[in-house]
């Protein structure tokens, strides 16, 4: 019963939207707003039942689907590793962020979409344009965080590791990075938002597959139910990578009181 209850706390507000939802479309009888029933079945025939049965899956999945959850994962995965690794280093620092940080205020103001034609002549329209930019712009975060989560590391921590003559090398490992790890998922979850969004721009323009090409395909041939359902799948997308950042976050935060408090917390209600 708690898990059915809490079950259903989680998913009934969705249930409600998605009813209101099918009831105004089918007021509405708009072409351009299909009901959730139709785009339900748009879906099943994008992505299911076509040549590649033996999974259960259609061509499209390959074609469309996986190449753009590629691009995504890569450009977020390589912010992340320089993000962190440059935003421990300048955090550590004492005069880092003095002389980078103006520098790093003037490039993040840049709004990502506007260098989509510098990365085209620099990298061409294939795949490393694509993740170029979302690296790009996945990079902010992460950084400002990391540098943010660096810099508060406890004075009598860095005091113990100094009196012990500690290594560089560990304490770096051993705690700066498990202090600044709480900030550096916080900069995660952020950009990875904006890399599902950049993904998606920069498969607009140029590119000969992905999940933004095929929306604009969709839109183009009149296609509405099809380009709706790649829109739900987009959120969807974006909910599942969010959960399951979220999930690695609670494991490798475990050791935290607060965060050990809330888990009990939460068990002993239910």
């Amino acid at each position: 019963m708690t898990r059915l209850r809490g079950f259903a706390q989680r998913w009934i507000v969705l249930a409600c939207v998605v009813v209101v939802w099918e009831l105004a479309t089918l007021a509405a009888q708009s072409s351009f707003f299909p009901p959730p029933t139709e785009i339900a079945q748009a879906a099943g025939k994008l992505f299911f039942g076509g040549p590649a049965s033996q999974l259960g899956l259609n061509d499209n999945v390959f074609t469309h689907l996986l190449p753009s959850l590629g691009r995504l994962l890569t450009g977020w995965v390589g912010a992340a590793v320089i993000g962190i690794a440059l935003g421990i280093a300048l955090g550590r620092s004492r005069h880092g962020m003095e002389y980078f940080g103006p520098l790093f205020a003037f490039l993040r103001s840049i709004p990502p979409v506007l260098l989509l034609p510098f990365f085209m002549v620099i990298f061409g329209i294939e795949s490393p344009q694509k993740i170029a930019l979302i690296a790009f712009g996945a990079l902010w975060p992460i950084l400002l965080n990391t540098v943010d989560g660096a810099r508060s590391v406890d004075a009598v921590k860095m005091d113990t590791v100094q009196s012990f003559r500690i290594p560089r090398s560990q304490w770096i490992t051993m705690v700066v990075l498990p202090a600044a790890l709480p900030k550096i998922f916080a900069g995660l979850r952020v950009s990875l938002s904006l890399s599902l969004v950049l993904m998606v721009i920069s498969e607009l323009v140029g590119a000969a597959n992905g999940l933004g090409t095929q929306i604009v395909d969709s839109q183009r041939q009149y296609e509405y139910g099809d380009m709706w359902a790649l829109i739900v799948l987009l959120g969807v997308m974006g909910y599942g990578l969010n959960s399951l950042l979220l999930a690695v976050e609670r494991r490798v935060l475990s050791w935290q009181p607060t965060r050990n408090v809330q888990t009990s917390t939460v068990k002993a209600g239910g």
